[in-house]
C-alpha cells in the first residue's frame, strides 16, 4: 500500500498559482467587452444570482469537467472557442483550480483574476444583477 500526503485545499490553490497566470481586476477591467475574451464565472448558483461581471458565463466549479469536455451533450461551446477565458469566484481559490484543471485539459489561453469577484466590486468595477 502506498502512502499518500494529505493536501489541504489551501495548499492546492497554491500549487495551481504557480501553473496559471494570475490578472488583477485593473487588467481584467480593460479585457472587459473585448470579443476575443469570455469571462466565466465559476461560482455556485446561488452567488451568480447575487451579480456577476457583465457578460460572463456561468459555469460553477462543480461542472466545469463536464461543460468543458467536448464529447459530452452539455458542453459549453465557450469553453473551447479560441478565445482567452478569464476565470474568477468569489475570492480566487476556486477560480485559480478551475483554471489549472481547464489547463490540464488542453485549455491555455486562460487566466483568472486575483481576489476574485470581491476584490471587482471593491474596485467599484461594473455589475450585472
Amino acid at each position: 500500500m502506498s502512502s499518500t500526503t494529505a493536501r489541504t485545499a489551501q495548499d492546492m490553490v497554491r500549487e495551481a498559482l504557480t501553473e496559471i497566470e494570475t490578472i488583477t481586476v485593473g487588467e481584467a477591467r480593460e479585457l472587459l467587452g473585448r470579443d476575443d475574451v469570455v469571462f466565466v464565472d465559476v461560482r455556485e448558483t446561488v452567488e451568480y444570482e447575487q451579480g456577476t461581471i457583465p457578460h460572463a458565463v456561468h459555469v460553477p466549479r462543480g461542472m466545469l469537467e463536464w461543460y468543458a469536455d467536448p464529447t459530452v451533450p452539455i458542453h459549453k461551446a465557450e469553453l473551447r472557442s479560441g478565445k482567452r477565458l478569464v476565470l474568477f469566484c468569489a475570492a480566487g481559490g476556486r477560480s485559480a483550480l478551475a483554471a489549472k484543471t481547464l489547463k490540464e485539459m488542453g485549455i491555455g489561453n486562460l487566466c483568472h483574476i486575483g481576489g476574485g469577484f470581491a476584490a471587482w466590486k471593491q474596485a467599484g468595477l461594473p455589475v450585472k444583477r
